[in-house]
């Protein structure tokens, strides 16, 4: 059983109150947590990684809470999300892909009409790397509106032997969104894409 032993647990929220036209109504909201944990694989190679998805589910659940909280507690306007890793220099990029199921899954287990994929991004970066976050919506990965990212880093991680590992959730569209597409209104809610 590997140990991710956690170092750090960071939360970032936001308030976007407009994006160069005149204020929104109601600003969009973003929020991410992210966690710096050891990597019980840095250094060297393991040819079965699969196993210790299990092993950072409590981690997934514990940054979902964080996420919810921080975004007011109601799970009824969280409609996007998405999730990201950086491994440090000592790992792989397959180090990141741990994070699949155990940040997905848990953010999708806790918000309602959560069908859609989560979008993911990861890499191999040196200390005070950042990732941009992909965010999509919930339950319809095609709601154009709620394409977007967010930016995260900590300025002492990850380390060599380290991972980051990052949740995040939004509550509305863009502001100004205006490229079309399926609205959020209509979705159907069947497949996770429409």
């Amino acid at each position: 059983m590997p140990d991710f032993a956690i170092r750090k647990i960071a939360v970032f929220a936001e308030e976007i109150f407009h994006d160069g036209g005149k204020p929104a109504a109601e600003p969009r909201r973003r929020a991410a947590a992210m966690a710096l944990v050891k990597n019980p694989f840095a250094g060297g190679y393991a040819a079965e990684l699969e196993a210790a998805m299990d092993d950072l589910k409590p981690l997934g659940a514990t940054l979902t809470e964080r996420l919810i909280a921080a975004l007011g507690g109601d799970l009824g306007a969280i409609d996007g999300y998405g999730k990201g890793a950086i491994v440090g220099s000592a790992g792989e990029i397959e180090h990141g892909a741990l994070w699949h199921v155990p940040g997905g899954y848990a953010m999708r287990e806790r918000l309602p009409k959560s069908k859609a994929i989560v979008p993911s991004a990861m890499k191999v970066g040196a200390f005070g790397s950042s990732l941009d976050v992909p965010l999509g919506h919930t339950n319809a990965a095609y709601v154009r509106s709620h394409f977007d990212a967010i930016t995260v880093s900590a300025p002492d991680g990850p380390r060599p032997d380290e991972i980051l590992f990052c949740l995040a959730m939004s509550c509305g569209p863009r502001i100004h969104a205006r490229m079309g597409g399926l609205s959020a209104g209509d979705v159907k809610g069947e497949d996770g894409l429409r």
